[in-house]
């Protein structure tokens, strides 16, 4: 088991893209979620699949648990989403010793572009690049499982109400 630290930032401008060192196609698509838990699987790229199972109230720390498995299960899975299919392009980037991913969101939250930076510990502090804007770490609707389980496009500014 690992504990996931991570805090979650809006992104702002264009900057960042001249950061990124590489990126992968995401599909994503959550089996149940509540407020305390969740099984979300996850494709990659079309070429690599993972099941994901999270457990823990707090949006910056949560016990994780996540497996590879073949992508043709991952596919069948999907058809059993609780809600929307996320659809999104993770970018990565390094800054000053931490590694920042970028989503970029396609599907029904195209516009919305969302950084996460994940941390050994609570008390990390991480410098934040420029183009990081608004803090949304405790902001539940900015949580994938949100994103996907609930109809937060209209609310959010982003996409299509669904």
């Amino acid at each position: 088991m690992a504990t996931e630290i991570e805090r979650k930032f809006l992104v702002v401008g264009e900057s960042w893209r001249e950061e990124t060192m590489s990126h992968a196609q995401m599909i994503q698509a959550y089996l149940f979620s509540a407020p305390d838990r969740s099984m979300r699987v996850r494709i990659e790229n079309d070429s690599r699949a993972t099941l994901c199972i999270k457990f823990g109230a707090s949006p910056l720390f949560r016990d994780e648990f996540e497996y590879p498995i073949p992508v043709a299960d991952a596919k069948e899975l999907v058809v059993h989403a609780s809600g929307a299919v996320i659809e999104k392009t993770r970018y990565l980037s390094h800054f000053q010793g931490y590694l920042w991913e970028i989503d970029v969101y396609g599907g029904v939250y195209a516009g919305l572009i969302v950084a996460e930076v994940e941390m050994d510990s609570t008390e990390d502090n991480p410098p934040l690049p420029a183009w990081v804007g608004l803090e949304v770490t405790h902001d539940r609707r900015y949580s994938n499982a949100m994103l996907a389980t609930r109809n937060m496009a209209g609310e959010l500014g982003h996409g299509p109400a669904i």
